[in-house]
């Protein structure tokens, strides 16, 4: 490599990423060649009928709950004045620090039956006292609306106090009061970035595999594992995954649509609160605001301390070093090759502004939006067929074992994690990279330096935060990702998620504590960072 801007050089690489990309999308298509209709026929006497409907009612409550939530919070932290509100403002992003598996058996341990909640109130009120069951639709729901609320509470806080003081005081001088020009004013104008919030949310929704096995919810992600685990059929866990997949599209198109048809707001943000609250409202604003930040993040990580004390920590010991020495280089090596990944995507964006460019760095972004498990059970059909039809082959002719080498491998594991957390890398990296003025490059080369020179002086260190940015936020979300872990790991290598997993599926609360706290901790990391930021700003 000579010149950082080589035509021949950038196309094929985003061309590489973008066919990567494409790959499970293409497995999950080629997968119908095949069908197995006993075990389709299985699927649609016992599960099929249920997974749908169950999949829409938890996309639809989740999707209602996060935009009640966060925009209701956003509004208040935002436009409003009213006791505790600047610790408020950045104390209800925390919660982005828990996974949803986390809170899931925090709150499953906390109010079943035999949890201290309902045994508390059977000491006090009779032992005829129930409370309605955790395990159902309604608990799902909520802890599901609890951890991904910050979505649209971040997006739509931004988005008001973009909204200037002369808006709102022209809704004002027309006789709107603040709730009608809320309605009127503020709310059609920050969509755009509602919607943005709520498409996350309700992609992290139909990915969950966690959170909806502690309840024993069924929807597609359970599904695809049993699938596969339990009839031992890949191509129609491949074709389940295919199904979840159309769901995603959905989410997406409906937010791009939304994104279309309105506007965001273009005036200066404001660095004062608008509508100062007095009395009543004021305490009940302030109410509301604390008692969703305790449901969130305060009772989920006091039990889990409680746990950890109870039980938890006597497994403190060279097994679970193991664990967390198995996550952190796995996180560290996906954060590595993401970051990596990214950056040459961005340089290529940067070099080469076309529409092809454009096209290619954006479809390479896409594999956020792909499900854990559907990334999963597409690249392992994908290895399948390479080991069956290439490797064991070649290793039989060549005198070798004649063994599968990629099904199962950690290399496969690194694949997933590529294409999904690419977006994730590639945004700060971005960002880093054009605020890199053209001059300084240009004036580097006019004295002599140039090439991969160029690079290494000149624009890695100048890049180096953004970078260090875009590996942290990778690492975190690598550490908590459980669906693709948990089908592709290799036999018997686990990390903190899996364990999680393995513990909460045997009712084992309190020995999960210590890998859940695990992973909150470094999962504060980046929120810390995306306070200070927003503090900043």
């Amino acid at each position: 490599m000579t010149h950082l801007n080589s035509r021949w050089l950038w196309y094929p690489l985003a061309l590489g990423f973008a066919a990567l990309v494409a790959m499970p999308i293409l497995v999950l298509l080629l997968s119908w060649s095949e069908v197995d209709s006993s075990i389709w026929q299985h699927l649609w006497d016992t599960q099929l009928p249920t997974l749908v409907g169950n999949t829409v009612v938890l996309a639809v409550g989740v999707g209602v709950g996060v935009v009640l939530l966060g925009v209701s919070l956003a509004w208040l932290t935002s436009l409003c004045e009213f006791p505790g509100r600047r610790w408020l403002d950045w104390a209800l992003m925390l919660p982005f620090a828990i996974p949803a598996y986390v809170l899931a058996f925090v709150f499953v341990g906390l109010l079943d039956f035999a949890g201290p909640v309902q045994s508390t109130l059977r000491d006090w009120f009779g032992s005829g006292l129930r409370l309605p069951p955790v395990r159902s639709t309604g608990g799902v729901i909520t802890v599901l609306v609890l951890v991904f609320y910050p979505y649209v509470y971040l997006l739509a806080r931004g988005a008001f106090m973009a909204q200037g003081r002369g808006l709102m005081e022209a809704a004002r001088v027309l006789g709107l009061s603040p709730w009608r020009a809320f309605w009127r004013v503020a709310l059609p104008m920050a969509w755009p970035a509602i919607g943005a919030g709520l498409a996350l949310a309700l992609m992290e929704t139909l990915a969950d595999f966690g959170a909806v096995s502690v309840f024993n919810y069924q929807t597609f992600t359970t599904a695809i594992y049993k699938t596969w685990y339990g009839f031992y059929s890949l191509s129609s866990a491949t074709q389940l995954a295919c199904l979840l997949l159309v769901f995603v599209l959905v989410v997406l198109m409906a937010e791009k649509r939304l994104r279309g048809q309105t506007r965001t707001a273009s005036e200066r943000q404001r660095a004062a609160a608008l509508f100062p609250l007095r009395g009543v409202k004021a305490w009940a604003a302030s109410a509301w605001c604390g008692l969703v930040f305790a449901l969130a993040f305060v009772v989920p990580i006091l039990q889990l301390l409680a746990w950890f004390w109870e039980r938890g920590r006597f497994d403190l010991d060279s097994r679970y070093l193991d664990l967390v020495s198995n996550t952190l280089s796995i996180g560290a090596v996906a954060a590595l090759l993401t970051v990596a990944s990214a950056l040459v995507l961005a340089f290529a964006r940067r070099q080469y502004a076309s529409r092809q460019m454009r096209s290619l760095v954006a479809f390479s972004n896409l594999g956020y939006a792909l499900p854990g498990s559907l990334l999963a059970v597409a690249i392992m059909f994908a290895f399948s067929y390479l080991d069956n039809h290439l490797v064991i082959p070649l290793s039989t002719a060549l005198g070798g074992a004649g063994k599968p080498l990629l099904l199962g491998s950690l290399a496969a594991l690194l694949v997933a994690y590529l294409i999904r957390f690419m977006a994730v890398a590639y945004g700060p990296l971005e960002g880093a990279l054009a605020r890199i003025r053209p001059s300084i490059p240009q004036a580097s080369r006019s004295l002599g330096v140039g090439g991969v020179a160029l690079f290494w002086r000149i624009y890695l260190p100048l890049l180096l935060p953004g970078c260090l940015s875009a590996a942290l936020l990778v690492f975190v979300d690598v550490l908590k990702e459980m669906p693709a872990t948990l089908l592709m790991r290799p036999f018997g290598w686990d990390t903190l998620a899996v364990r999680i997993y393995a513990l909460t599926s045997e009712g084992e609360w309190s020995r999960a504590a210590l890998p859940a706290l695990t992973l909150v901790l470094v999962g504060l990391l980046p929120v810390i960072g995306l306070i200070r930021r927003s503090a900043r700003h």
